[in-house]
């Protein structure tokens, strides 16, 4: 308890860190990864083709492997002076979109195809039906892995905490460094985690709950 009150702060710090890191990259996800299983069930032939690269591309890359490209490789190519917590958002939130985007695709795939015709044949658009039919429809079958990827996501952030982004993992390091006994610290940053991940299994049992309702 005494590694807990004596460096209160930090573990604060470290625990909003973590917090806004998952909570900004489960929303960038999101959107990236429905955007590219929009790409993948595409009639045009090129969004197929990128939406596929993509996924297989991240979901075939290690992340630490990834956070080093996106420390090491992106800035000096695109010349962008992005700051750690930036190039930790984008690391885990294209990470994660292709997993999302995978869940997405798997759902769209459950709604009947003659209810996709139907919107065509009354004139409306691929993304429109996409938008307007489809995805309403399938968000009630990936709420359930869209829960296990967004807690995967929260344990993933931890890397960031080697590269100098503020967060539990880096809280740890730091004490760890400073000569604090280990196992305390790891419990107090093991219990936080545990937190955050059963804060995002409830919110998203109770919106399952409501789904199942509306049906």
């Amino acid at each position: 308890m005494n590694v807990l009150l004596d460096h209160l702060p930090e573990f604060r710090d470290g625990f909003i860190g973590t917090v806004l890191l998952t909570a900004a990259s489960a929303l960038f996800a999101m959107v990236l990864g429905v955007v590219m299983a929009g790409f993948r069930v595409s009639p045009v032939p090129p969004l197929r083709f990128f939406g596929t690269a993509w996924v297989t591309l991240f979901r075939n890359t290690p992340l630490t492997l990834l956070f080093l490209v996106v420390w090491f490789v992106v800035p000096p190519v695109f010349g962008t002076g992005m700051n750690p917590w930036t190039k930790a958002l984008l690391a885990l939130s294209c990470y994660t979109s292709a997993f999302v985007c995978e869940a997405v695709r798997s759902g769209v795939s459950t709604v009947s195809l003659g209810q996709a015709e139907a919107a065509r044949s009354l004139g409306m658009t691929f993304f429109q039906t996409l938008r307007m039919v489809v995805l309403p429809q399938a968000t009630r079958t990936v709420v359930g892995p869209l829960s296990s990827i967004f807690i995967a996501l929260t344990k993933n952030s931890a890397i960031a905490g080697a590269f100098s982004v503020t967060e539990l993992f880096g809280v740890q390091k730091m004490l760890s460094d400073q000569g604090f006994a280990i196992a305390p610290i790891f419990l107090w940053v093991a219990l936080a985690y545990l937190v955050i991940t059963f804060t995002i299994s409830g919110l998203f049992r109770l919106l399952e709950r409501r789904l199942e309702v509306a049906r």
